[in-house]
């Protein structure tokens, strides 16, 4: 199996040599913890948790199109939070993009991300066509 690296118009490129934003291998891909960063750096989506965690899902909705896949096709994320009484906001957010089964989930707490107005980080991975199956 080879590994291909995904790129989306939508959503800006890591630094060289620090990440890839999404590989696929197979029919699996991997999406990196994507927060609400817009394409120039500056945070998107105000500083309210619903806004910045919509921002981030359109950004996974990206890339996981661009790799082929849809968002019903994530099997698991990883959701980073720095306030987590504010996790129902996340869900609200979440709620927009995904129907039938919802993918499996952590939610972490943490006390903070690599920019201080970020509120959210998610990970996704998931099967090309998951969907699709039985």
């Amino acid at each position: 199996m080879t590994i291909k690296r995904i790129i989306s118009d939508k959503v800006k490129e890591a630094p060289p040599k620090t990440w890839s934003n999404c590989l696929v291998v197979g029919d699996q891909f991997f999406v990196s913890g994507m927060t609400a960063h817009d394409l120039d750096g500056n945070v998107a989506g105000g500083k309210d948790m619903y806004s910045q965690s919509r921002q981030t899902f359109l950004k996974i909705q990206a890339l996981v199109e661009a790799a082929g896949a849809r968002m019903n096709d994530i099997v698991k994320m990883t959701i980073f939070v720095t306030d987590i009484s504010e996790r129902k906001e996340v869900w609200r957010a979440r709620e927009e993009f995904f129907t039938g089964n919802f993918p499996a989930c952590s939610l972490i707490g943490i006390s903070a991300l690599a920019t201080p107005e970020l509120k959210v980080e998610i990970e996704a991975t998931g099967f090309i066509n998951a969907s699709d199956a039985g």
